[in-house]
């Protein structure tokens, strides 16, 4: 049902969107929109996560174990995306260039200016900026979580989460819909698209390969089996459901980092994101959170980004979603 409601918002804002192209100038006032929404987001996954007693009394005992583990699956992720990129002829702003004489000789005035562009506006932006921010929420949150909602649910934390839950899920639904919006203004996603072609599936398969390669090779430094380390990564920051599967199979300490693990992939790459964007690819991003990309994440991705990079990102995240429930139990059967 989530998968429909986020779907339905994207298509309904790309018609809206494509509908006001013309008027692309006056709705500037979008981006604001999705910043404000970014914040507010993030505050209430701070606050979720330092209000639950499992992530914050864990944090002490197998924390590190789970901190080795993530930054391994998001060095085998950008890796493995960065081979990618440069396999599908991108450029480090996931845009294709044509190898034809003639397309290079037409397009090249059009490139150029299209990156003076990105430039221009990366600068306008700050390098950092959406990064300090993300981190100065995250930080709230979880401070108010830990310190005031604990105290104030201490009796009906369930009651809080089912709250935060619809809070939370309205709030991706009107960031998806601007999303959208932003992508019927572009309109280069079916060119995107074109270009690409069936090589899309690429993108989450080499996020399987670098998120599998980076876990296994992190088994040696925290003490589990390179199977369990496999069925951890397997989890794609999808942390609940990946821990259950774990837990229900008789593995509790791997249960345990996978929660931990799944927890941190997607708060670091909500940190994360505008600093690899900046830094080394757009199409880097769009794998770092794994299941996340196509909803918690996708805001992240398309502000660090452009929409049609976000587009990429959902997919994957679309994909890993899926294979989250087969990959897992298959690999600790």
């Amino acid at each position: 049902m989530d998968l429909i409601l986020y779907l339905g918002a994207i298509i309904t804002g790309y018609i809206v969107g494509s509908a006001a192209r013309s008027k692309k100038e006056k709705m500037a006032w979008t981006g604001k929109v999705q910043t404000v929404a970014i914040i507010i987001l993030v505050l209430g996954m701070g606050a979720r996560m330092g209000a639950n007693k499992e992530i914050t009394d864990n944090l002490s005992s197998i924390g590190l174990s789970a901190l080795i583990m993530t930054m391994g699956v998001m060095a085998g992720t950008i890796g493995a995306l960065f081979i990618t990129r440069k396999i599908l002829g991108m450029d480090r702003y996931g845009r294709i260039h044509k190898k034809s004489e003639k397309t290079q000789e037409e397009g090249s005035e059009t490139v150029k200016e299209s990156l003076r562009t990105i430039e221009e506006d990366e600068k306008k932006q700050g390098s950092n900026s959406m990064t300090v921010i993300i981190l100065i929420s995250v930080a709230i949150g979880m401070l108010f979580g830990f310190f005031v909602i604990r105290d104030v649910f201490a009796d009906n934390m369930a009651d809080f989460e089912y709250w935060a839950g619809l809070i939370v899920k309205a709030g991706l639904t009107v960031l998806l819909f601007f999303i959208g919006i932003d992508l019927g203004l572009e309109g280069t996603v079916i060119e995107n698209f074109k270009a690409v072609g069936v090589k899309i599936v690429i993108i989450p398969i080499a996020v399987i390969l670098g998120t599998l390669i980076g876990a296994a090779a992190m088994s040696f430094f925290i003490g589990v089996s390179v199977k369990e380390a496999l069925a951890i990564g397997a989890g794609f920051g999808w942390y609940t459901l990946a821990p259950g599967i774990l837990m229900e199979a008789g593995y509790l300490t791997a249960s345990a980092i996978s929660f931990l693990h799944n927890v941190m992939r997607e708060l670091s790459s909500i940190i994360f994101i505008p600093i690899i964007a900046k830094k080394i690819g757009y199409l880097e991003t769009t794998g770092m959170p794994g299941a996340a990309a196509m909803d918690v994440c996708l805001p992240i991705v398309e502000k660090a980004t452009r929409s049609d990079v976000a587009v990429y990102a959902f997919v994957s995240g679309f994909v890993l979603s899926i294979l989250v429930p087969v990959m897992v139990p298959i690999i600790i059967g």
